[in-house]
Parts: structure tokens; sequence; C-alpha cells
């Protein structure tokens, strides 16, 4: 597996946006939050700010990311929830203690608590994961159809047909790979 500093992945659904945290899951796997201070990062570009992060919060996150891949990619093929995905799902769920509050201009922002610590921001994303898996959002869970990612990600798109988890990186992997294939299928013409 790389460990890798990029530019996060950033989606508009929260807990899919997290469990591409860790990329590539079936190729040369690429983890973005592999220190507790990038965890922070995440939480703080996603909303969810917190001051500092231990190496066991760092952990307790990627449980309930790993936990949030495999209930929403068994939710996507219309498969039984594992029973210790739902679990780690649920106690983040009941361990914060996250408020969402209404800001002026009419949007939702979530307040953690005073100490603003790690377990109040997984809360959050474990209820968002509670949420679309749970079917109680517009869209539909899908795998991204990149062989080497097979991300699980929230489609909201009009005919809920798309393929790709991020058309930037998977979707225009996978068109350059055809739109080479057929280059090389092509019959040379006589110069």
């Amino acid at each position: 597996m790389r460990v890798r500093f990029p530019d996060f992945r950033l989606g508009s659904v929260l807990a899919t946006s997290f469990t591409g945290t860790l990329s590539e899951r079936h190729g040369d796997a690429v983890e973005r939050i592999p220190v507790p201070h990038r965890l922070v990062d995440w939480l703080a570009v996603n909303g969810l700010a917190v001051d500092s992060c231990t190496t066991a919060q760092l952990h307790l996150a990627r449980e309930l990311r790993e936990s949030i891949h495999a209930a929403a990619t068994a939710a996507a093929i219309q498969d039984a929830l594992p029973a210790s995905a739902v679990q780690v799902i649920n106690d983040c769920s009941a361990q914060g203690r996250a408020a969402a509050i209404l800001t002026p201009e009419g949007k939702r922002q979530w307040r953690l608590s005073s100490a603003s610590c790690v377990e109040d921001a997984l809360s959050v994303i474990a209820a968002d994961a509670i949420s679309i898996i749970a079917g109680e959002r517009d869209g539909k869970l899908a795998l991204c159809a990149s062989p080497t990612c097979q991300a699980a990600f929230f489609d909201t798109s009009q005919s809920r047909s798309r393929k790709w988890c991020d058309m930037n990186t998977c979707g225009n992997r996978q068109k350059k790979a055809r739109f080479n294939a057929n280059q090389r299928n092509k019959p040379r013409s006589a110069e």
C-alpha cells in the first residue's frame, strides 16, 4: 500500500467521501489518512474541525471507514449487511455528542462538543452512513466500475447510472485506457 499526502477527494456525501480516504482498494491501495494529523485535516476540510487526534482515534476512524465501506458495498449489491460493520457504525454513531444546527443562511452545520473530539466527528460520519445505507436519502449506492477501485459511492445523478466514484480519477483512467486500446487496434494506414 502506498502512503501519500495528496489532496483529498471531496464528494457530496460525507460517508462515502470518508471511505475514499483509502483508494484503489483492489490495486495499489493509497492511504490518504496515514497519520493522525491527516485525519484532523480531512475532518476540517469536511466541516468537522477537531483540535487533535491520537493514534487510537485514527485506528477507530479507520475501523469506521472500513465498516462503512463493507456495509455500503453489501447494500449496493443487495447483500446482507455484515453484522460486525453494522455494530461499529452504530457504536460510533451513539458515542458522539454532535448536534445539527441551522446557520443564518439556512444551511445545516454540525457543532461538535466543546472538547471537539474525534469521536464526535466520527458520530456525524456514522449517522450519514446510516442515512444512505438505510435508503433514507434520494439516490442509490453503487460500486465504482474501475476494477482496481470498486469504491462504494452514492449516486445522486438523475438517471442513477453513474459508473465511477470520481469522473476525474477512475472515470478518466478508464476512458483513457479504452481510447489507448482502440488506438492500438486501429489498422495503420500506409504513409
